[in-house]
């Protein structure tokens, strides 16, 4: 994630915000921190204004009005055009406007953004899925959709017995990475884990077929659970002529349905709306139709409830609708399922594997909302890391509305689907993710090819430290032990502060192609604005981050400064032998500034060593961009040199150096690499230092990209000595 604080000059142009339109000069300050650690004191609405739909409206309207304006100011193309998603109004009344991107009419996978404005209307910054703008050679694909639609079939995975037509095949623009393509996107039908009409998404580039991504469309939570679980409760109801209806007005008109077995693909098939003539429903077994439903309705006006009162958030879009649910959906389905495509809310029975109870308990409830919630806001892609995340939002804010509906016989804990009545006992823990032998509980570099519901398990563990820190509890029963990664200790900032900072980090940061690094980062930022950035949960959330191997710790703000006469080694001393610091850039962006989203571990390329490296260019555009270290001591003693790893591919040909890479010391090349130097792995490189020795220098790699054909430079493992 790149959060630029400051644009170009006269980029950061008045933008109107209702009928006025205003210049300033200064943006917004951080909020303050207002409180110590504690659940008490999280902030109300994640530092966000309550607002009406009609003021959610008119704001969203204002965001349109002022597109076109935007997309000038950000610097992006003139064929690319921004539709506003969602606006949320900080306390001071700054904004966080979120658009999609299209491209000559084509929606854009990987295109959306978040525009973060002052109260005057000044561009404060901005964070964007893909950076910069977007450029495809042509909107002329080379494939027909029949044909992409037959390759779709072929390249799915997530489901058996595929099909799909050509009217399921749709002209798309790629951005998920740094060269965006005209692609197709298909949508197949078969035989898969949610049921005989699993869905799974296809990305096959235009022009080869070759798949550049596919993911299953059910965001789904699958087990078995053990029937009725939320006991005697209250559930809201409305009146008709002559009885009543499982209609809820106060929770946005949600209504409840009973399928009648219609398959999943389409669960109102055979759906009626339940109704009887007294205002008693269910039985507490599944013999009763009406027990699943009263699970559902419960579990629905609780997770309302929780993001309401938490997040003045209203319903699943922030638009006070509510989403219809249907129990009683196919036969023998063990899942439930929010799906964005009908706005709905769907439960199976179970099967025989759990006696054919329903699957309606309160964080299940909860867990698929809150797919729906994370569609509206960050939309993070259902595959790779940003699908891990996805996944992990999904229990972080399940876990959080069982906790919060207060209901005596599911006590909230951090077990997910542990009422579901599951052969381990549960689906996931929290607290310890790989208890269940599949889980992740620490980040590696594999973590983006592993199924997302195993890689959520990150996201999970990060939650858990950062809300009830390290060592052995017993909450809602239940036993917990916060373990860690790096062997660390420490406290928790409470529940509620945690999530605070994960649904704004969500909500106000996240883009589709999030990973866990930009996890990080957005939740640091998300602290800061909510705490502080000097404040103690911003530290505690960097620690818990570490603690599952995801980036290092900020330095403690409450530790006092050591006096001057006390020697202490510098906070980034490098390895020995290594002037540099995270030469490898196993610690992510640690020492180094870049212009762009340089520092990655994105498996689209390869790392010389470990998981992360530097890519740089590769946009097939004019383009620039700098990595660079400060303050480099260079050896005062024998023949420094400067040695790291170098990898060229291009689509450029012949020996002409149209694309290049220039390695600068204080601002002077020292050594240029080009296209022309294409190879097939990394090749070594070394540069004579001699010329610095003994002083404090500054290291740039800096590059530069013509209009046409891309050359992209990968570097990794960086010494001086």
């Amino acid at each position: 994630m790149n959060r630029k604080k400051a644009l170009a000059a006269g980029v950061a142009a008045a933008l109107a915000l209702g009928s006025v339109t205003v210049v300033a000069t200064q943006s917004a300050a951080a909020p303050q921190p207002t409180a110590a650690s504690g659940d008490s004191a999280a902030r109300p609405g994640a530092g966000f204004q309550a607002m009406t739909a009609d003021a959610r409206g008119e704001a969203i309207r204002t965001a349109t009005r002022n597109a076109a304006a935007t997309a000038r100011a950000l610097g992006l193309g003139s064929d690319e055009r921004l539709v506003a998603k969602d606006v949320l109004i900080d306390a001071d009344g700054a904004r966080h406007v979120r658009y999609d991107r299209t491209y000559r009419g084509l929606s854009v996978i990987g295109g959306d953004l978040v525009v973060h404005l002052a109260k005057d209307g000044t561009i404060t910054g901005s964070d964007l899925a893909h950076q910069g703008a977007i450029r495809i050679a042509g909107t002329t694909p080379k494939l027909t959709a029949a044909d992409a639609s037959a390759k779709a079939v072929k390249h799915a995975k997530h489901v058996k017995h595929a099909k799909a037509g050509s009217k399921d095949s749709s002209l798309v623009v790629y951005a998920v990475g740094k060269i965006p393509v005209l692609a197709y996107r298909s949508t197949v039908t078969g035989e898969g884990e949610t049921g005989p009409a699993s869905r799974e998404a296809v990305i096959l580039d235009a022009s080869s077929g070759v798949p550049l991504d596919q993911y299953e469309l059910h965001q789904s939570i699958t087990g078995t659970g053990n029937g009725v679980t939320v006991g005697q409760v209250s559930v809201e109801t409305t009146q008709t002529g002559s009885g009543y209806t499982l209609t809820d007005a106060a929770h946005g008109g949600t209504i409840v349905y009973d399928s009648y077995n219609s398959p999943q693909s389409n669960p109102r098939q055979n759906a009626r709306a339940f109704s009887k003539t007294t205002n008693s429903w269910g039985n507490g077994s599944s013999s009763s139709r009406e027990s699943a439903a009263v699970d559902a309705s419960y579990g629905l006006a609780k997770t309302w409830d929780y993001y309401k009162n938490s997040f003045n958030r209203s319903g699943i879009r922030n638009d006070g609708r509510g989403a219809p649910a249907y129990v009683h959906v196919d036969t023998g389905l063990l899942n439930a399922f929010y799906d964005d495509n009908c706005f709905c809310m769907s439960f199976g029975d179970g099967s025989s594997q759990n006696s054919n109870t329903p699957v309606t308990a309160v964080d299940v409830a909860g867990h698929e909302m809150s797919h729906g919630v994370t569609a509206a806001t960050a939309n993070l892609n259902y595959s790779g890391e940003s699908g891990g995340l996805n996944e992990a939002t999904s229990d972080i804010f399940g876990t959080m509305v069982e906790f919060s509906a207060g209901n005596t016989g599911d006590p909230g804990d951090y077990y997910i689907g542990e009422k579901l009545n599951m052969s381990g006992g549960y689906m996931r823990r929290m607290d310890s993710p790989a208890a269940d032998g599949r889980s992740l509980s620490c980040w590696n570099s594999s973590a983006g090819s592993v199924d997302v519901h195993l890689s959520s398990g990150i996201g999970n563990h990060f939650f858990y430290l950062a809300a009830e820190g390290t060592g052995a509890k017993t909450i809602g029963g239940r036993s917990h032990n916060g373990t860690t990664c790096n062997n660390d200790t420490f406290t928790g900032i409470g529940k509620d502060k945690a999530a605070a900072v994960w649904y704004r980090a969500l909500s106000t940061y996240m883009t589709s192609t999030t990973n866990y690094a930009g996890a990080r980062t957005a939740t640091l930022q998300a602290a800061a604005d909510l705490y502080g950035t000097n404040s103690q949960e911003r530290y505690l959330v960097s620690k818990a981050w570490a603690a599952v191997s995801v980036g290092t710790a900020l330095p403690d703000p409450g530790t006092p400064t050591p006096s001057p006469s006390i020697p202490t080694p510098s906070p980034t001393t490098p390895p020995s032998g290594n002037a540099l610091t995270n030469g490898s850039f196993e610690q992510g962006t640690s020492g180094w500034t870049q212009s762009d989203s340089i520092i990655t571990n994105s498996s689209l390329q390869a790392a010389r060593d470990g998981s992360w490296y530097a890519w740089m260019m590769g946009y097939g555009a004019d383009a620039i961009e700098s990595l660079s270290q400060s303050n480099v001591a260079v050896p005062s003693t024998g023949t420094p040199k400067l040695t790291f790893w170098l990898r060229v591919s291009t689509q450029e040909s012949g020996s002409t150096a149209y694309d290049t890479l220039m390695v600068k010391v204080n601002g002077t090349a020292l050594a240029t690499y080009s296209n022309a130097d294409a190879s097939s792995g990394y090749v070594q490189k070394t540069v004579d230092l001699s010329a610095y020795k003994g002083q404090t220098v500054k290291l740039e790699f800096a590059g530069t990209e013509d209009t046409y054909l891309s050359t992209i430079f990968l570097v990794d493992q960086i010494t001086i000595g």
